[in-house]
């Protein structure tokens, strides 16, 4: 009986993860764009006022949320990619980054005033995080990762 290792490190393996960590690249941008931005510049960007100021409000905690989120994502996508087993808890770390922040746009009103593509981007990037997780975690688990 053969006995499949999940998952495969196939191309779709591959180009998955490379996916996961071009969107956590992107994150890392909007993240330094979002926390050493002004209200006039994101308001230039095209925020309103009331939307400008939630924004440059946010309390240091959100902050740090997201810099672990995708500056952790990045971090482990790139080194599962490179099958090292230190993928897996900066993985956890950018998950749980998420997880902040999701309960923090919910609990500071971002949702509310942002609308329906703040929680598709937040809860997406969850997804992603928690894919990303869920790979290193079975590659691991079929030793697969030095």
């Amino acid at each position: 009986m053969t006995t499949l290792a999940y998952p495969p490190q196939t191309g779709l393996f591959r180009t998955s993860i490379g996916l996961a960590l071009g969107w956590n690249i992107f994150g890392c941008i909007q993240c330094i764009a979002t926390v050493s931005a002004d209200p006039a510049a994101l308001m230039a960007r095209g925020m309103s006022s009331s939307q400008a100021a939630l924004y440059t409000g946010l309390p240091l905690w959100m902050h740090l949320a997201f810099v672990a989120a995708v500056f952790a994502g990045t971090a482990g996508c790139a080194l599962l990619l490179l099958k090292r087993r230190a993928a897996l808890p900066l993985l956890a770390l950018s998950l749980a980054g998420y997880v902040a922040l999701t309960a923090g746009d919910t609990l500071l009103g971002i949702f509310a005033a942002f609308g329906l593509p703040q929680i598709i981007i937040v809860g997406g990037s969850t997804l992603v995080a928690a894919g990303a997780l869920a790979a290193a975690f079975f590659t691991g688990r079929s030793n697969r990762l030095a």
